[in-house]
Protein backbone atom coordinates (compact mmCIF):
# COMPACT_ATOMS: atom_id res chain seq x y z
CA UNK A 1 0.00 0.00 0.00
CA UNK A 2 2.97 2.12 0.99
CA UNK A 3 5.10 1.31 -1.71
CA UNK A 4 1.77 2.27 -4.37
CA UNK A 5 1.64 5.55 -3.00
CA UNK A 6 4.45 6.28 -3.03
CA UNK A 7 4.92 5.26 -6.76
CA UNK A 8 1.85 6.98 -7.79
CA UNK A 9 3.23 9.94 -5.89
CA UNK A 10 6.70 9.95 -7.77
CA UNK A 11 4.81 9.73 -10.78
CA UNK A 12 3.18 12.72 -10.25
CA UNK A 13 6.04 14.46 -9.68
CA UNK A 14 7.51 13.21 -12.60
CA UNK A 15 4.98 14.34 -14.79
CA UNK A 16 5.03 17.94 -13.21
CA UNK A 17 9.05 18.10 -13.53
CA UNK A 18 8.51 16.68 -17.36
CA UNK A 19 6.01 19.71 -18.12
CA UNK A 20 7.88 22.11 -16.69
CA UNK A 21 10.86 21.02 -18.42
CA UNK A 22 8.73 20.74 -21.50
CA UNK A 23 7.67 24.22 -21.27
CA UNK A 24 10.93 25.50 -20.47
CA UNK A 25 12.89 23.65 -23.53
CA UNK A 26 9.23 25.37 -26.11
CA UNK A 27 9.91 28.89 -24.82
CA UNK A 28 13.30 28.69 -25.49
CA UNK A 29 13.01 27.22 -29.08
CA UNK A 30 10.55 29.86 -29.39
CA UNK A 31 13.29 32.71 -28.62
CA UNK A 32 15.97 31.33 -30.81
CA UNK A 33 13.91 31.05 -34.04
CA UNK A 34 12.52 33.85 -33.59
CA UNK A 35 13.82 35.11 -36.89
CA UNK A 36 12.09 33.22 -38.57
CA UNK A 37 8.60 32.07 -36.50
CA UNK A 38 7.89 35.95 -36.15
CA UNK A 39 7.22 36.56 -39.78
CA UNK A 40 5.79 32.80 -40.49
CA UNK A 41 3.05 34.02 -37.27
CA UNK A 42 2.22 37.50 -39.10
CA UNK A 43 2.25 36.12 -42.54
CA UNK A 44 -0.58 33.46 -40.91
CA UNK A 45 -2.54 36.14 -38.87
CA UNK A 46 -2.47 38.06 -42.47
CA UNK A 47 -3.11 34.88 -44.58
CA UNK A 48 -6.29 34.13 -41.83
CA UNK A 49 -7.83 37.62 -42.58
CA UNK A 50 -6.97 37.63 -46.34
CA UNK A 51 -8.80 34.21 -47.02
CA UNK A 52 -12.82 35.53 -47.29
CA UNK A 53 -11.30 38.24 -49.73
CA UNK A 54 -9.44 34.79 -51.62
CA UNK A 55 -13.22 33.05 -51.30
CA UNK A 56 -14.63 35.48 -52.44
CA UNK A 57 -12.79 35.76 -55.49
CA UNK A 58 -12.98 32.34 -55.81
CA UNK A 59 -16.70 32.34 -56.06
CA UNK A 60 -16.76 35.05 -59.03
CA UNK A 61 -14.47 32.52 -61.36
CA UNK A 62 -11.49 34.23 -60.54
CA UNK A 63 -8.21 31.18 -61.10
CA UNK A 64 -6.60 30.50 -57.66
CA UNK A 65 -3.83 31.89 -58.22
CA UNK A 66 -5.03 35.33 -59.62
CA UNK A 67 -7.18 35.54 -56.53
CA UNK A 68 -4.82 34.80 -53.72
CA UNK A 69 -2.37 37.53 -55.95
CA UNK A 70 -5.46 40.26 -55.95
CA UNK A 71 -5.90 39.30 -51.76
CA UNK A 72 -2.07 39.71 -51.01
CA UNK A 73 -1.72 42.89 -53.14
CA UNK A 74 -4.87 44.63 -52.01
CA UNK A 75 -2.79 43.72 -48.03
CA UNK A 76 0.51 45.36 -49.67
CA UNK A 77 -1.24 48.56 -51.16
CA UNK A 78 -3.01 49.06 -47.58
CA UNK A 79 0.66 48.69 -45.80
CA UNK A 80 1.84 51.17 -47.98
CA UNK A 81 -0.55 53.56 -47.29
CA UNK A 82 -0.55 52.98 -43.59
CA UNK A 83 3.61 53.48 -43.86
CA UNK A 84 3.01 56.50 -46.07
CA UNK A 85 0.35 58.40 -43.74
CA UNK A 86 2.33 57.32 -40.38
CA UNK A 87 6.10 58.28 -42.62
CA UNK A 88 4.59 62.39 -43.33
CA UNK A 89 3.41 62.64 -39.74
CA UNK A 90 6.93 61.57 -38.43
CA UNK A 91 9.09 63.54 -40.72
CA UNK A 92 6.58 66.96 -39.24
CA UNK A 93 7.51 65.66 -35.58
CA UNK A 94 11.18 65.36 -36.68
CA UNK A 95 11.37 68.52 -38.08
CA UNK A 96 10.10 70.46 -34.77
CA UNK A 97 12.25 67.43 -32.38
CA UNK A 98 14.63 70.15 -31.17
CA UNK A 99 11.87 72.52 -30.40
CA UNK A 100 10.62 69.39 -28.24
CA UNK A 101 13.54 68.37 -26.54
CA UNK A 102 14.41 72.34 -25.29
CA UNK A 103 10.50 72.36 -23.90
CA UNK A 104 10.99 69.20 -22.43
CA UNK A 105 14.34 70.04 -20.72
CA UNK A 106 12.29 73.24 -19.38
CA UNK A 107 9.59 71.22 -18.07
CA UNK A 108 12.24 68.60 -16.31
CA UNK A 109 13.62 72.27 -14.57
CA UNK A 110 10.29 73.03 -13.26
CA UNK A 111 9.95 69.55 -11.93
CA UNK A 112 13.30 69.69 -10.16
CA UNK A 113 12.07 72.76 -8.75
CA UNK A 114 8.96 71.84 -7.46
CA UNK A 115 10.27 67.75 -6.13
CA UNK A 116 12.62 70.00 -4.20
CA UNK A 117 10.54 73.00 -2.81
CA UNK A 118 8.07 70.47 -1.80
CA UNK A 119 10.08 67.92 -0.74
CA UNK A 120 12.93 69.71 1.22
CA UNK A 121 15.66 68.03 -1.05
CA UNK A 122 18.56 69.91 -2.25
CA UNK A 123 17.76 71.24 -5.82
CA UNK A 124 21.68 70.45 -6.93
CA UNK A 125 21.27 66.81 -5.96
CA UNK A 126 18.02 66.60 -8.09
CA UNK A 127 19.56 68.30 -11.24
CA UNK A 128 22.72 65.64 -10.86
CA UNK A 129 20.16 62.93 -11.34
CA UNK A 130 17.99 64.44 -13.90
CA UNK A 131 21.45 65.12 -15.40
CA UNK A 132 22.28 61.44 -15.52
CA UNK A 133 18.85 60.19 -16.78
CA UNK A 134 19.06 61.87 -19.20
CA UNK A 135 22.68 60.54 -20.15
CA UNK A 136 21.54 57.22 -19.70
CA UNK A 137 18.58 57.69 -22.08
CA UNK A 138 21.00 58.86 -24.94
CA UNK A 139 22.76 56.15 -24.53
CA UNK A 140 20.20 54.13 -24.88
CA UNK A 141 19.32 56.03 -27.58
CA UNK A 142 22.25 55.74 -29.74
CA UNK A 143 22.53 52.04 -29.06
CA UNK A 144 18.98 51.64 -30.12
CA UNK A 145 19.69 53.43 -32.97
CA UNK A 146 22.74 51.52 -33.72
CA UNK A 147 21.02 48.32 -33.44
CA UNK A 148 18.45 49.33 -35.92
CA UNK A 149 21.18 50.31 -38.37
CA UNK A 150 22.62 46.55 -38.09
CA UNK A 151 18.97 44.89 -38.60
CA UNK A 152 18.05 46.75 -40.91
CA UNK A 153 18.91 44.48 -43.85
CA UNK A 154 17.32 41.32 -41.81
CA UNK A 155 14.24 43.59 -41.45
CA UNK A 156 14.08 44.23 -45.16
CA UNK A 157 13.87 40.36 -45.91
CA UNK A 158 11.24 40.04 -43.58
CA UNK A 159 9.54 42.58 -45.32
CA UNK A 160 9.95 40.68 -48.63
CA UNK A 161 9.83 37.44 -46.89
CA UNK A 162 5.84 38.04 -45.38
CA UNK A 163 4.18 38.50 -48.66
CA UNK A 164 5.59 35.32 -50.06
CA UNK A 165 4.79 33.70 -47.34
CA UNK A 166 0.98 34.93 -46.51
CA UNK A 167 0.84 33.45 -50.65
CA UNK A 168 1.73 30.51 -49.84
CA UNK A 169 -0.13 29.46 -46.93
CA UNK A 170 -2.98 30.81 -48.88
CA UNK A 171 -2.04 28.81 -51.81
CA UNK A 172 -1.15 25.74 -50.04
CA UNK A 173 -4.05 25.53 -47.49
CA UNK A 174 -5.74 22.69 -48.75
CA UNK A 175 -2.24 20.31 -48.67
CA UNK A 176 -1.92 22.30 -44.57
CA UNK A 177 -5.32 21.07 -43.57
CA UNK A 178 -5.22 17.52 -44.90
CA UNK A 179 -1.89 17.55 -43.48
CA UNK A 180 -4.06 18.19 -40.10
CA UNK A 181 -6.62 15.42 -40.68
CA UNK A 182 -4.16 13.09 -41.86
CA UNK A 183 -2.06 13.16 -38.70
CA UNK A 184 -5.46 11.96 -36.49
CA UNK A 185 -6.95 8.61 -36.72
CA UNK A 186 -9.81 8.05 -39.76
CA UNK A 187 -12.63 7.54 -36.50
CA UNK A 188 -11.83 10.84 -35.25
CA UNK A 189 -11.80 12.73 -39.11
CA UNK A 190 -15.30 13.66 -38.47
CA UNK A 191 -14.75 15.93 -34.91
CA UNK A 192 -11.01 16.74 -36.51
CA UNK A 193 -13.47 18.44 -39.40
CA UNK A 194 -15.86 20.09 -37.09
CA UNK A 195 -13.23 21.54 -35.17
CA UNK A 196 -11.37 23.14 -38.19
CA UNK A 197 -14.24 24.31 -39.54
CA UNK A 198 -15.50 26.09 -36.62
CA UNK A 199 -12.00 27.28 -35.38
CA UNK A 200 -11.59 28.74 -38.87
CA UNK A 201 -14.31 30.68 -38.60
CA UNK A 202 -14.51 32.21 -35.08
CA UNK A 203 -10.79 33.61 -35.75
CA UNK A 204 -11.26 35.11 -38.63
CA UNK A 205 -13.79 37.01 -36.93
CA UNK A 206 -11.88 37.47 -33.55
CA UNK A 207 -9.06 38.85 -36.43
CA UNK A 208 -11.40 41.00 -38.33
CA UNK A 209 -12.70 42.34 -35.52
CA UNK A 210 -9.48 43.44 -33.85
CA UNK A 211 -8.42 44.84 -37.31
CA UNK A 212 -12.16 47.01 -37.28
CA UNK A 213 -11.36 48.03 -33.69
CA UNK A 214 -8.05 49.34 -34.07
CA UNK A 215 -9.49 51.56 -37.06
CA UNK A 216 -12.23 52.65 -35.06
CA UNK A 217 -10.53 53.45 -32.61
CA UNK A 218 -7.82 55.11 -34.38
CA UNK A 219 -10.47 57.04 -36.21
CA UNK A 220 -11.63 58.20 -33.03
CA UNK A 221 -8.04 59.57 -31.16
CA UNK A 222 -6.78 61.10 -34.03
CA UNK A 223 -10.44 63.04 -34.22
CA UNK A 224 -10.31 63.31 -30.30
CA UNK A 225 -6.51 65.04 -30.06
CA UNK A 226 -7.18 67.14 -33.58
CA UNK A 227 -10.54 68.34 -31.72
CA UNK A 228 -8.27 69.52 -28.41
CA UNK A 229 -5.45 70.93 -31.00
CA UNK A 230 -2.66 68.54 -30.44
CA UNK A 231 0.42 68.65 -32.32
CA UNK A 232 1.33 64.95 -34.77
CA UNK A 233 -2.68 63.94 -33.46
CA UNK A 234 -2.80 61.62 -36.62
CA UNK A 235 0.24 59.79 -35.40
CA UNK A 236 -0.56 58.70 -31.90
CA UNK A 237 -3.91 58.38 -32.99
CA UNK A 238 -2.80 55.41 -35.09
CA UNK A 239 0.02 54.38 -32.69
CA UNK A 240 -2.49 54.34 -29.68
CA UNK A 241 -4.94 52.04 -31.41
CA UNK A 242 -2.05 49.61 -32.26
CA UNK A 243 -1.00 49.71 -28.31
CA UNK A 244 -4.67 49.22 -27.72
CA UNK A 245 -4.39 45.82 -29.00
CA UNK A 246 -1.85 44.92 -25.64
CA UNK A 247 -4.35 45.23 -22.49
CA UNK A 248 -3.63 47.95 -19.62
CA UNK A 249 -0.37 48.33 -20.99
CA UNK A 250 -0.84 49.64 -24.37
CA UNK A 251 -3.50 51.59 -22.49
CA UNK A 252 -1.51 53.42 -20.12
CA UNK A 253 1.14 53.82 -23.10
CA UNK A 254 -1.41 55.27 -25.61
CA UNK A 255 -2.62 57.89 -23.47
CA UNK A 256 0.59 59.04 -21.73
CA UNK A 257 2.52 59.34 -25.11
CA UNK A 258 -0.27 62.64 -25.91
CA UNK A 259 -0.20 63.70 -22.59
CA UNK A 260 3.81 64.40 -22.49
CA UNK A 261 3.38 66.63 -26.25
CA UNK A 262 0.31 68.39 -24.86
CA UNK A 263 2.79 69.20 -21.61
CA UNK A 264 5.54 69.84 -23.80
CA UNK A 265 4.34 71.77 -26.52
CA UNK A 266 1.44 73.63 -25.04
CA UNK A 267 1.54 76.48 -22.52
CA UNK A 268 -0.93 75.55 -20.25
CA UNK A 269 -1.80 72.17 -18.37
CA UNK A 270 -5.39 72.09 -19.66
CA UNK A 271 -4.46 70.44 -22.84
CA UNK A 272 -2.80 67.98 -20.85
CA UNK A 273 -6.16 67.09 -18.69
CA UNK A 274 -8.18 67.22 -21.92
CA UNK A 275 -6.33 64.23 -23.20
CA UNK A 276 -6.80 62.48 -20.10
CA UNK A 277 -11.17 63.14 -20.36
CA UNK A 278 -11.13 62.34 -23.92
CA UNK A 279 -9.04 59.18 -23.83
CA UNK A 280 -11.33 57.63 -21.17
CA UNK A 281 -14.65 58.62 -23.05
CA UNK A 282 -13.37 56.77 -25.52
CA UNK A 283 -11.69 53.68 -23.41
CA UNK A 284 -15.20 53.64 -21.81
CA UNK A 285 -16.44 53.47 -25.73
CA UNK A 286 -14.32 50.74 -26.70
CA UNK A 287 -14.88 48.32 -23.54
CA UNK A 288 -18.94 48.84 -23.38
CA UNK A 289 -19.67 48.72 -26.99
CA UNK A 290 -16.84 48.28 -29.71
CA UNK A 291 -15.14 45.19 -27.75
CA UNK A 292 -18.62 43.48 -26.91
CA UNK A 293 -19.90 44.09 -30.09
CA UNK A 294 -16.84 43.68 -32.59
CA UNK A 295 -14.79 41.56 -31.08
CA UNK A 296 -15.73 37.73 -30.87
CA UNK A 297 -16.51 37.59 -26.99
CA UNK A 298 -15.67 34.11 -27.06
CA UNK A 299 -12.39 34.43 -27.42
CA UNK A 300 -12.15 37.19 -24.39
CA UNK A 301 -9.29 36.92 -22.22
CA UNK A 302 -9.61 37.46 -18.56
CA UNK A 303 -6.78 40.45 -16.95
CA UNK A 304 -4.50 38.08 -14.99
CA UNK A 305 -3.76 35.84 -18.20
CA UNK A 306 -3.94 38.42 -20.56
CA UNK A 307 -1.01 40.47 -18.27
CA UNK A 308 0.77 37.24 -18.08
CA UNK A 309 0.97 36.66 -21.54
CA UNK A 310 1.57 40.16 -22.89
CA UNK A 311 4.66 39.98 -20.44
CA UNK A 312 5.68 36.71 -21.54
CA UNK A 313 5.86 37.60 -25.26
CA UNK A 314 7.81 40.46 -24.30
CA UNK A 315 9.94 38.64 -22.77
CA UNK A 316 10.31 35.69 -26.03
CA UNK A 317 9.92 37.96 -28.55
CA UNK A 318 10.22 41.77 -27.60
CA UNK A 319 7.53 44.61 -28.26
CA UNK A 320 6.36 41.70 -31.70
CA UNK A 321 5.81 39.24 -29.42
CA UNK A 322 3.26 41.58 -27.30
CA UNK A 323 1.41 42.59 -30.26
CA UNK A 324 1.06 38.44 -31.20
CA UNK A 325 0.27 37.44 -27.29
CA UNK A 326 -3.45 38.12 -26.90
CA UNK A 327 -4.04 37.27 -30.64
CA UNK A 328 -2.49 34.20 -30.50
CA UNK A 329 -3.67 33.50 -27.11
CA UNK A 330 -7.49 33.83 -28.25
CA UNK A 331 -6.92 31.80 -30.89
CA UNK A 332 -5.36 29.09 -28.60
CA UNK A 333 -8.49 29.65 -26.28
CA UNK A 334 -10.94 28.96 -29.40
CA UNK A 335 -8.97 25.53 -30.12
CA UNK A 336 -9.15 24.72 -26.61
CA UNK A 337 -12.74 25.51 -26.53
CA UNK A 338 -13.09 22.42 -28.92
CA UNK A 339 -11.08 19.75 -27.94
CA UNK A 340 -12.83 18.38 -24.45
CA UNK A 341 -9.82 17.23 -22.94
CA UNK A 342 -8.19 21.01 -22.95
CA UNK A 343 -11.75 22.82 -22.16
CA UNK A 344 -10.34 23.29 -18.01
CA UNK A 345 -7.60 25.62 -20.05
CA UNK A 346 -9.40 27.43 -22.11
CA UNK A 347 -12.04 28.40 -19.11
CA UNK A 348 -8.87 29.57 -17.01
CA UNK A 349 -7.70 31.63 -20.08
CA UNK A 350 -11.58 33.18 -20.22
CA UNK A 351 -13.52 35.42 -18.49
CA UNK A 352 -16.68 33.90 -17.60
CA UNK A 353 -16.61 33.47 -13.82
CA UNK A 354 -18.69 30.39 -12.52
CA UNK A 355 -22.05 31.44 -10.92
CA UNK A 356 -22.54 28.55 -8.33
CA UNK A 357 -20.75 25.60 -6.98
CA UNK A 358 -21.05 23.46 -9.71
CA UNK A 359 -20.54 24.61 -13.33
CA UNK A 360 -19.43 22.90 -16.65
CA UNK A 361 -16.17 23.54 -19.23
CA UNK A 362 -19.11 22.78 -22.17
CA UNK A 363 -19.45 24.95 -25.11
CA UNK A 364 -23.40 26.11 -25.25
CA UNK A 365 -25.68 23.64 -27.14
CA UNK A 366 -24.70 24.61 -30.95
CA UNK A 367 -25.37 22.16 -33.36
CA UNK A 368 -22.86 21.97 -36.14
CA UNK A 369 -24.42 21.61 -38.92
CA UNK A 370 -26.39 23.96 -38.08
CA UNK A 371 -23.58 26.77 -37.68
CA UNK A 372 -22.26 25.30 -41.12
CA UNK A 373 -25.22 25.98 -42.73
CA UNK A 374 -24.94 29.42 -41.55
CA UNK A 375 -21.67 29.92 -43.06
CA UNK A 376 -22.01 28.58 -46.66
CA UNK A 377 -25.61 30.48 -46.79
CA UNK A 378 -23.40 33.82 -45.93
CA UNK A 379 -20.94 33.07 -48.80
CA UNK A 380 -23.21 32.25 -51.02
Amino acid sequence: MNSTSTSLKFSFYAKIIFVFMGACFFFYILYLGQQIILPVLYATMIAILLNPVVNFLLKHKIKRVMAIAIAVLIAILFSIGLLYLVSTQLSMFRATFPRLVLKFNELLQHGAHWVSSRFNVDETRVDQLLIKTKGGLLQNANVMIGHTLVTITGLLIVVFLIPVYIFMILYYKPLLMGFVRGIFDKTHHDKVEEVLFMTRNIIQSYLNGLLIEAVIIAALNSAALLIIGIDYAILLGILGALLNVIPFIGGVLSVAMPIIIALATKDSATYAILVVLMYMLIQFFDNHYITPKIVASKVKINALMAVIVVLIGNAIWGIPGMFLAIPLTGIIKVIFEHVEQLRPWAFLLGDTMPTGRKFTFALPKTSFKRAKQKVYAKEK
